[in-house]
């Protein structure tokens, strides 16, 4: 559980966030330099708000009105760096041990059991896979029974199937774990997956707020549309109740429902668009081929719009199947349900 009300002026802006989340798996999306690393900083006690409070967990860690600075060893939060942040010249035994009293280091035979590091404890950091020093400095974390957990981009140096892995390792060990995990991170499937609850911020504002799948279903805005992963968007312009034209598609679109009046955007996922090869139905779009990207499982294909923008078609085995007997379609159709309205 998380409550913040911070405000801290940076280089190009001030960080303002406040919110309250009841999650205590949470994630925070947002572009490179948004302020994502500042609050996790602030929550570790490593950087400090110029006003506001923090609370985790129901503690109170920091309150500029109240003289309340909780210092960072007593805060009891384990932080996981991008890098890390492993000791080279250090064993794997001693980097997870660094610190600790002879008596609490009773337990690390226990961790390095359980995240199969024994056979390479005595071995330096570069000696050992990106995977391997990932569980690391997971054991180093967890061997000091934090109360809670925080993760800077802690995954994002590793190859896609080290992530993956990692990641599953991460939520069997978020199970046993009754505190906080918080993540930063640039990447949608990890916080997808490990979140129950996200935090979108912009350039140290809060764009969206609230349960991962329904901000991904529903994104609202345009930033959070980008963030998690929407290839297809649009500013609009109203032409009547019910339509508006895609001003850098050069596309109109119709719907049985009066739109609201606060959008200023479209976005369609890639993956959502139906391929038609007669036409009928409204809501198509003209399949003028740009340029196709084969992928091993799947086609990406680019098409031409009157507009300034392309549109992005992403193809995968089903529909590849019917392309394959039937030819390129004439139109792509979309579901007016399918169409994100955006503010």
């Amino acid at each position: 559980m998380l409550e913040l009300n911070i405000k801290k002026k940076l280089n190009n802006f001030t960080l303002d966030i406040e919110c309250k989340l009841d999650s205590n798996r949470i994630g925070i999306l947002g572009g490179s330099g948004a302020g994502k690393s500042m609050i996790l900083k602030m929550l570790a006690g490593i950087e400090k708000p110029d006003k506001g409070y923090i609370k985790l967990d129901d503690r109170l860690l920091f309150d500029s009105e109240k003289k309340i600075d909780i210092k960072p060893k007593d805060r009891h939060i384990g932080y996981c760096f991008q890098n890390y942040a492993l000791f080279p010249n250090l064993t794997v035994y001693e980097n997870i041990v660094i610190g600790l009293s002879k008596y609490e280091r009773a337990d690390a035979d226990k961790f390095l059991e359980k995240f199969e590091l024994t056979k390479i404890k005595d071995s330096k950091p570069n000696k050992i896979s990106g995977g391997q020093a990932a569980r690391v400095a997971m054991a180093r974390i967890l061997i000091r029974k934090p109360k809670a957990l925080l993760f800077d981009e802690a995954f994002s140096a590793l190859d896609i199937y080290l992530r993956d892995h990692i990641q599953e390792e991460i939520a069997q060990i978020l199970e046993d774990f009754e505190g906080s995990a918080i993540f930063v991170s640039h990447s949608r499937d990890e916080v997808y997956r490990l979140c129950d609850s996200t935090i979108v911020i912009d350039t140290g504002k809060i764009s969206n707020l609230g349960n991962t799948k329904k901000i991904f279903k529903f994104p609202e805005t345009k930033i959070t549309a980008i963030l998690t992963g929407c290839k297809n968007i649009s500013d609009i312009r109203y032409i009547s109740d019910n339509t508006i034209e895609a001003i850098d598609w050069g596309i109109k679109f119709k719907f049985l429902k009066e739109l609201p009046k606060d959008i200023n955007a479209i976005g369609i996922r890639a993956h959502e668009f139906v391929p038609i090869w007669e036409e009928a139905g409204t809501n198509l779009i003209e399949f003028k081929l740009k340029s196709r990207a084969k992928l091993p499982f799947e086609d990406n294909y680019y098409l031409y719009t009157k507009g300034s923008s392309d549109i992005t078609w992403l193809v995968q085995k089903d529909i590849k199947e019917k392309i394959n007997s039937r030819g390129l379609p004439k139109f792509l159709q979309i579901d007016e349900e399918n169409i994100l309205l955006l503010k």
